[in-house]
């Protein structure tokens, strides 16, 4: 290992810990190592869910003053860390710095949510004289920590994403052990930094580097671990199922979500919020617009539109704020993009702008003709590809929408509401938006899928009631003539 680098040690128990192995942080766009991390094994997993479970115990008897206060805290601290957080996220990931200046501001809502969600968490009383055997009794039920949640978070979002485990998990009253994707550590290890800042206590926030096979493993399969909160792809999600056996699991998986088009829609909104969402974050997003089913009668007018806006885009430099699209997260999932596109057109597919590029860079990409069972046309590809397709009518965009394995998101452009409200009704996604693509979000929103795209919701509100369970107390009162 180089001696000129940085090694960052992990954060355990309040502590920065070093291992005698590190793994580098290399810049997808240009192959600069930014870093080298510490790479865990089961001996520093250990340590620090030994320390979890100690933070637990005590958050578990803490206010929900106190609890909000150390989240409004980081949040504040990641905004007066903003533009330096924005740089770290650009270079060791797949963001323009516009991007990341934008995902740095989303953190901090996070956060700022997460703080709010602290007070408002409570419970419901019961009517028990509702029920035959009732009478006589008074109930209620509060909402408590589930203890030590294992947080593994993805590379697209490598700092809000984080954000939306490590703030409802605190929220809640749990500590939380995050183990970022290997390929962008940094911008966790950073917010790990700002909780401890914050006033977190040592153990609540605890930030473990290395790889998914032996530090995600150690991590998930651990007895002391109550819930896993996972945020990636399906074929690690399978993996994490199978090591962690039966604990609480949500997963937010992605899938391929479809945005329709119809003949009614205001194109000059709908086009340039399809070209964002198919190209922004080079289409590494579970939200990405990767399907565009567009009705017959307006289909050359926004194919032509597409093109223009896809050929408008400009690649480079992720630090050059003129940048419009980063690289690919690697090579590997450069070529496998490329190998997909290379097939689809293969079995027919037609190339209506975009190509192959070079290394970790690949242009913004469109397809049309592409045969209904090909996998480009119904699974997520991951990257700046996008494929357009013509319908004849709603129902048909419908079927054709609903084909796969699900969606977090599906998208309609329409001027009717009745069209509107038919395509939420039908459409088989966790949300369906209207008047806006796939790629709409906002951080306080139920997020996650149907089927094989997710289970359980994220969003503040919802991840930090998943974060606790229900606790029941119910009351025998005294009997008649008791004092």
């Amino acid at each position: 290992m180089p001696t000129t680098e940085r090694v960052l040690g992990m954060l355990i128990d309040g502590c920065t810990v070093t291992t005698s192995s590190a793994r580098p942080v290399v810049d997808p766009y240009d192959g600069r190592v930014l870093a080298h991390v510490a790479d865990a094994g089961p001996d520093e997993v250990r340590r620090a869910l030994d320390a979890a479970v100690a933070a637990a115990r005590a958050a578990r008897d803490s206010s929900a003053l106190e609890r909000s206060h150390v989240v409004a805290r980081a949040s504040e601290l990641v905004e007066a860390n903003h533009e330096s957080l924005a740089r770290t996220i650009a270079s060791e990931g797949i963001k323009t710095i516009r991007e990341a200046r934008r995902e740095t501001t989303r953190c901090a809502i996070t956060l700022r949510l997460a703080a709010e969600e602290a007070r408002r968490l409570g419970g419901e009383t019961m009517r028990m004289d509702a029920f035959d055997n009732g009478g006589g009794r008074v109930a209620y039920w509060t909402r408590e920590p589930v203890g030590v949640v294992a947080a593994i978070t993805p590379f697209n979002d490598p700092l809000n994403l984080v954000a939306h485990k490590i703030g409802p998990a605190i929220a809640g009253g749990n500590a939380v052990v995050v183990k970022p994707h290997e390929q962008t550590p940094l911008s966790a290890l950073r917010l790990g930094e700002l909780f401890v800042e914050a006033g977190a206590p040592p153990g609540l926030v605890q930030v473990v580097t290395g790889s998914g096979a032996v530090a995600g493993e150690a991590l998930v399969g651990a007895d002391d671990v109550d819930m896993v909160s996972f945020t990636g792809g399906a074929r690690t999600a399978v993996r994490i199922a199978r090591v962690a056996g039966p604990k609480r699991t949500t997963m937010e998986l992605g899938q391929s979500g479809a945005t329709i088009v119809m003949d009614d829609a205001d194109l000059e909104r709908a086009v340039p919020a399809v070209a964002s969402g198919a190209f922004a974050a080079a289409g590494q997003n579970c939200l990405h617009v990767q399907r565009v089913l567009v009705h017959d009668a307006v289909y050359d007018d926004v194919v032509e539109r597409l093109v223009d806006a896809a050929c408008s885009l400009r690649l480079g430099d992720k630090l050059d704020p003129a940048t419009d699209m980063g690289p690919l997260i690697d090579e590997r999932a450069a070529q496998r993009v490329r190998d997909a596109v290379a097939d689809a057109r293969k079995h027919g597919a037609r190339l209506l702008t975009g190509g192959p590029g070079a290394g970790t860079s690949m242009p913004p990409t469109l397809l049309d003709d592409v045969p209904d069972a090909h996998p480009v046309a119904y699974e997520e590809i991951f990257g700046p590809v996008t494929v357009v397709r013509r319908v004849a009518t709603l129902d048909e965009a419908v079927a054709v929408a609903n084909f796969g394995r699900g969606a977090v998101h599906s998208a309609v452009f329409t001027g009717s509401l009745e069209r509107a409200h038919f395509a939420v009704r039908r459409l088989a996604a966790g949300g369906v938006i209207v008047n806006d693509s796939t790629d709409f979000r906002v951080d306080g929103m139920p997020f996650g899928g149907t089927g094989g795209s997710g289970l359980g919701r994220e969003g503040v509100r919802f991840a930090t009631e998943a974060m606790t369970e229900p606790k029941l107390a119910c009351f025998a009162l005294a009997g008649p003539g008791s004092p």
